[in-house]
């Protein structure tokens, strides 16, 4: 079954109904449409768009980009089945370590020691 936008914004209010609902989006155009506009407000669903072209804002895209690196790049799989074995692999490691994940995702609002001394001594 596929869902468009408008499919998933009233699912979202059918599963909360009483509540004010924000929605954190990207600028891709099929959430800008006027059509999702108008979904929106009859919905009662605020919008909160993010800036363009920031990445840091959304650290999925840093774990696809993670995902990449450890799970595609340089690597030819013999079968689409190596592949999709990998990527679980790749997840049950993740999974396994919380914590280094959001230290490896989430954007730092101080520097490292040795960031800090690398900066000053330019």
């Amino acid at each position: 079954m596929q869902f468009n936008t408008i499919d998933v914004l009233k699912h979202l209010r059918t599963e909360f109904p009483e509540r004010d609902m924000t929605l954190i989006w990207d600028g891709a155009p099929y959430h800008r449409s006027q059509t999702v506009k108008e979904a929106l407000e009859i919905l009662q669903i605020n919008l909160e768009p993010l800036p363009g072209y920031s990445p840091d804002f959304m650290p999925v895209e840093h774990l696809w980009q993670w995902l990449r690196e450890d799970v595609t790049y340089h690597t030819c799989y013999q079968s689409p089945a190596e592949l999709i074995e990998r990527v679980h692999f790749f997840e049950q490691d993740i999974n396994s370590r919380p914590f280094e994940i959001c230290d490896r995702l989430w954007v730092k609002n101080h520097l490292e020691e040795d960031e800090e001394k690398l900066r000053v001594s330019r």
